[in-house]
Order: C-alpha cells, then structure tokens, then sequence
C-alpha cells in the first residue's frame, strides 16, 4: 500500500502564506481550542451520602477552592441559587443541588477559614448566604480583571484572554430551577470552575507586577460583607413610565407594580412573566373603570392579564377613589444630593467642584487603567462634593474628607488616591467663586454669550468624558 498521502498539496498548490501577508492580508488566526472538563462529567450531588464524600474529597484539596452558583434569573422570583459548583486544587468538581437539602452545614465547614475564588462575587454571595454559605476570605476574579484594566471582564472572555481557551455559552440564561437538569447544562456550569484556580494565580501575579495586589486584597475583603441594596421605591423602575402624567397615573403604576409584586412572590416567578412593564404602563395611560374595558385596553397582556384581572382593577379603582396627598410625586424625595443635571441651578459652586473632581477623576482612571467607578463608588464622590465640610484649610479639609469617605465605605486606597483630588476641587471652585463675586456685573447687553455657551458645551463634556471607562457587567453608574 502506498504511503503517500491522499491529495497531496504540490509547491504550486499550497498557499503561499509569506505573500499574503506581503500583500496586506492578515493570516487566518489558529482556532481557539475549546475548554473540556479534564475529569469528566460530575453525578449531581444531592443526597447526604454524596455531600459527605464531597466535603471529604475538598478537605484533602489544597489552595483556594471555586465556588459558582445557579440562579433561574428571568424565571423565579427569588434569587435562591438552584446549584452550586466546587473545585479545587487535587480533588474533583463536585456539583451541588441545595434544594435537596435542609442544610449545607458540612459544606461550610470545610470551607471555612479557606479562601473562595469566584467571579463577580456581589451575583453569588447573597444567594450562598441564604443556604448557609459564607466566606472568611475571597478572590473575585471579575473585581480583579476591572482593576487591571481589562476591556471585557467576563468569565469566558477572561479565560480565553488569559488561559487561551473558549467556553461554551449557549446555556447562561436557562432555567436552572428545571429537575431534573440536562447533562449538557451540567457540563456548562461544571466548566464555570474547571479553570477559575489557574485564572485567579494568573490574575493574582498581574496584580502584584501592577503594584495592585494590595488594593485588591482590600476590595475583596470589603466584599465579605457584601448585602444587595434594599431598593426604595422599586416601582419607579418600571419601564417606560415616562410616558404617563400626573400624580393619578403615577398612583397607578405603583399600584399595578406592587400587586404583580406581590403575585410574583407568591407564586416565585418573575414579575414580567405575569403582565410586563409595558402593560401596567397601558393600563395606568387608559385608566380603565371595569375588567371589561382593562382586558380590552391595547397593550395590556401578559400570562396574567386575564386571569389576575379583578387584582389589577381593584388596584386601579383604589387610586381613582385616593385623595391627592396619598399618591406620588414625580420626583422622589431622596436623602442624598439632587441629580448633577440639576447641580448648576441649584448651587453653582458645587457644580463647580463637581465639574474639577470628574475631570481629576477621569485622568487617576487613565493613569491607573480601571474604570472610574472601582477608583470611588459616584455617590460618595456627589455627596462630598455637594455637602463639604466647612474648613477650608487644606490639611483639616483633607482630614474630614478622610473621614467622611471612610464613613461611607470607600477603602483605603481609594481614599488615598482621591481624597487629595477632592480636596483641590473643593478650594479651586471657591477660588473661581471669589474672583467671580469681586468682578463688577456686566450690562446683560455686554455679556457674552458665546462664551457662555463655550464654557457650558465644555462643562457637559468633561461631565461626558468621566462616564467613559465602565466594562461589562458594571452596576455603577460614573461619577
């Protein structure tokens, strides 16, 4: 038999590869290669029997363990997470179902006082509190890729980034509260950790070379207090309220927002899934007096239009027969300093010191390589700034702006990095407010407009600029 190759390729068949590139075309790039499980795919751990074998299988592990978590987002209305995903240096993955269980007690002692890897950590940690899981040390590989400066920091870009492998995702947004779950659903949240130890080493040395390690360590020991924010007023979220008017409508809507609420609780399932937004917006617009005329109204549907419909009428009828004084106003009443937007008529100094701190801000963003919002979270940045302290000597100054922003939370290396920005803004808007006041008022038929359009076009710009810089997945907005 012939050992030549079937088909070979002649010196004049092949591609000539040095001439494409000569002639400007870019070579076709090697195929990622794709992330496998190196052990196979894991049983479902949800018996007693099988979680001991687990707890023991991690307490003859080395290292950090990883830890993710399933939740059904867009599905239920809980955030309880329906698996949890383990793996650690010399054992195997091991996938837990928790709704098997009263309680996880033996997982959390074996991984007490051990350091958990997860990414983005503010999604998991509230629903492993809820069993029983809680850390005494963490890494969050997502908080470490944003501090470094990372365009894209989610798990899979970041693994294909730093590790050079793909992941699958063609199972992120099912419904993991489905029994029993699919195999290739297993695979997918079994790869979640296979590689997340290598990612965190890998992440830890780029943060010690960037002279970051230390500022890390402080974010991710804050995050082991980590609890969501209680919205106040959640209703106000509703999507496309803006087109309703009037206190009434607005009554409405609220209304409409906490029966469905209360339905979704109920029966845990999501609220859109009941009515969404858009028909308790239809609904609040038409201001329907009967089932009849609700069912009828254009853009009110939804998997509980119908059935709920005496629920939402009645909701409706009461905000009709309520006196003024008991429903909302457009704008809520809040404890903290009025939107930016609103900062320059209000209280133009302090737009001013808004103004000097973001373009600050945005340049220790650049220098440093992170988004604006990891270098102070914005809402300790407009509450200093429209509330100072009284004194204006730099050292004091500096000393209650420590204090103020380590009362709210910030670290200590943001407020070391900031505070002094902060302080500069503070005196500087002063400053111009000074020279202004001893200036003598123009004639208004000699004031210059132009310039007054200049100096604003170039106060929203700086305000634009500061936004720039938020990466995947970020729940702040910019200073």
């Amino acid at each position: 038999m012939s050992t030549e190759p079937t088909n070979p390729l002649s010196e004049a068949d092949a591609p000539d590869v040095e001439a494409d590139v000569e002639a400007g075309a870019e070579p076709t790039p090697e195929p990622v290669e794709l992330l496998r499980l190196s052990d196979g795919l894991p049983t479902i751990t949800d018996s007693k029997s099988a979680l001991m074998k687990a707890v023991e299988d991690l307490a003859s592990g080395t290292g950090p363990i990883a830890i993710d978590a399933e939740r059904a987002s867009g599905y239920r209305y809980s955030s309880r997470a329906y698996l949890i995903q383990l793996r650690r240096s010399g054992t195997t993955t091991w996938l837990v179902d928790p709704i098997a269980f009263d309680s996880l007690d033996p997982l959390q002692e074996v991984l007490h006082g051990e350091e958990w890897i997860l990414h983005a950590a503010t999604q998991d940690l509230p629903c492993l509190t809820e069993v029983g899981l809680r850390p005494t040390a963490l890494f969050d590989t997502e908080l470490a890729g944003r501090l470094l400066g990372y365009p894209r920091v989610g798990l899979a870009t970041l693994v294909e980034d730093i590790l050079g492998y793909r992941m699958k995702k063609e199972h992120s947004a099912v419904d993991w509260s489905t029994r029993p779950l699919p195999e290739p659903w297993l695979e997918y949240a079994a790869l979640d950790v296979e590689v997340l130890v290598d990612l965190r080493h890998r992440l830890e040395a780029e943060l010690a070379e960037a002279g970051k390690l230390d500022w890390a360590m402080q974010e991710f020991d804050a995050l082991r207090g980590f609890t969501p924010t209680v919205r106040v007023d959640a209703w106000r979220r509703t999507s496309g309220m803006h087109k309703v008017r009037g206190r009434r409508a607005l009554g409405a809507i609220r209304a409409l927002w906490e029966a469905r609420d209360e339905i979704a609780t109920e029966r845990d399932v999501t609220p859109g899934r009941i009515i969404p937004d858009s028909a308790i917006v239809a609904a609040s617009l038409a201001n329907p007096l009967t089932k009849e005329e609700l069912v009828a109204t254009k853009g009110f549907h939804g998997r509980g239009s119908t059935r709920y419909a005496s629920t939402w009428i009645n909701a409706l009828l009461e905000v009709q027969q309520a006196d003024e004084e008991e429903l909302p106003n457009r704008t809520p009443r809040g404890d903290g300093p009025p939107p930016p937007r609103a900062w320059a008529d209000k209280d133009p100094v302090a737009a001013e010191r808004l103004r000097r701190a973001r373009e600050s801000v945005a340049e220790l963003s650049e220098s440093h390589q992170m988004p604006v919002e990891n270098l102070l979270t914005p809402d300790y940045l407009r509450r200093v700034l429209w509330s100072p302290p009284e004194t204006r000597e730099p050292g004091d100054l500096l000393d209650e702006i420590v204090g103020m922003l380590h009362g709210f939370g910030a670290r200590g290396w943001q407020i070391a990095l900031v505070a002094p920005v902060l302080v500069s803004a503070i005196v500087e808007a002063d400053a111009v407010a000074a020279e202004k006041a001893q200036q003598p008022d123009q004639p208004e038929s000699e004031a210059d407009p132009a310039g007054q359009v200049e100096d604003t076009a170039s106060a929203e710009g700086s305000a634009q600029g500061s936004t720039q810089g938020s990466t995947e997945g970020s729940a702040e907005p910019t200073a």
